[in-house]
């Protein structure tokens, strides 16, 4: 079996209250995934069960380390899902309003790209 792409898909996402990392990171992946069907899985790739599909997510944000994996991963419905993530995104300076436990007056911005593979013979 030959694992091939199936298709890119590519998002951001932000954080303007909070300065969560994860949550900048998690929407960017929502942002990727939202618009699409991705009906070839099963009628052209000819899988049986959406969750045979491989899913790697690469998000750069700003803080890394402070991203939890497994909130991030679950935004995506279906797949054996792994995720990179790396310094990038954006920090601007926003508006702290202490009603929204702002930490300080950074907006966090994150990019994705979540690729989706599938095990083929061809």
């Amino acid at each position: 079996m030959t694992r091939k792409r199936f298709i890119i898909e590519m998002g951001m996402g932000v954080d303007q209250h909070g300065q969560e990392p994860t949550v900048a990171a998690a929407r960017a992946v929502r942002n990727a995934i939202a618009n699409n069907a991705l009906l070839g899985i099963m009628e052209v790739a000819g899988l049986k069960d959406p969750n045979e599909m491989i899913v790697e997510v690469k998000v750069a944000v700003p803080y890394p380390e402070q991203v939890r994996e497994a909130e991030v991963l679950s935004v995506l419905p279906f797949g054996k899902k792994r995720l990179t993530v790396e310094t990038g995104g954006m920090v601007v300076d926003g508006l702290a309003i202490a009603s929204l436990n702002d930490k300080n007056d950074e907006m966090l911005i994150a990019v994705a790209a979540v690729t989706v593979f599938v095990e083929t013979d061809l």
